[in-house]
């Protein structure tokens, strides 16, 4: 028995030295050596703390910025650690019901808007966290900030399109703006 034991734990304690401490230190360091942004969670700094992430949305609520894609995470918006789909089809009367809900709402806070609602206002991502709206979204948005803010309307829109990411190497993905970036932005107007 002893002739088996030993080395069993002997290769256990091996491998869990090699996978539990020594691998984990290699990818580690290689991930901040290389990539130290993103390894240290792809953060937005304002005058040098933090304020978010290029990966996480926020929960935008005042008239005076732009709002993001509602959030699938409950009970609080944007929880990385809640993070999963709404599950609900599009057939799923609980959708059409938030849809609705979420459209009224955007038509209260804008009531001279009767342009058509772009979906990405009105259904959460996949993840629930996503921080970027289409730009159509973005211009949607564009009469209520600028309103809010007492801001002329071209100047708010201009913004828009300086904050307008294109798809990666031209073609890749669709063009999209990042909320944060865009309300950060908004701040630097005044």
């Amino acid at each position: 028995m002893k002739n088996i034991l030993r080395p069993a734990l002997v290769l256990f304690a091996l491998l869990t030295l090699l996978t539990g401490v020594a691998y984990p230190l290699v990818v580690t360091g290689a991930a901040n050596a290389l990539f130290p942004a993103q390894a240290a969670g792809s953060l937005i700094l304002r005058d040098g703390k933090p304020v978010g992430s290029e990966l996480i949305g926020q929960n935008f609520a005042d008239p005076k910025h732009f709002w993001g894609r509602p959030s699938a995470t409950g009970p609080m918006p944007y929880n990385a650690a809640a993070s999963s789909g709404a599950n609900q089809g599009p057939l799923n009367p609980a959708l059409t019901d938030a849809v609705k809900a979420r459209i009224a709402a955007l038509r209260a806070a804008d009531p001279g808007n009767t342009s058509p609602v772009p979906v990405d206002l009105v259904t959460a991502s996949s993840s629930g966290l996503d921080p970027h709206i289409s730009p159509a979204a973005a211009r949607y948005q564009v009469a209520r900030v600028a309103s809010a803010r007492r801001l002329a309307l071209a100047s708010v829109q201009a913004l828009v399109d300086q904050q307008t990411e294109k798809p990666l190497m031209g073609f890749l993905g669709e063009p999209r703006v990042h909320v944060l970036r865009l309300n950060l932005a908004l701040e630097a107007l005044r």
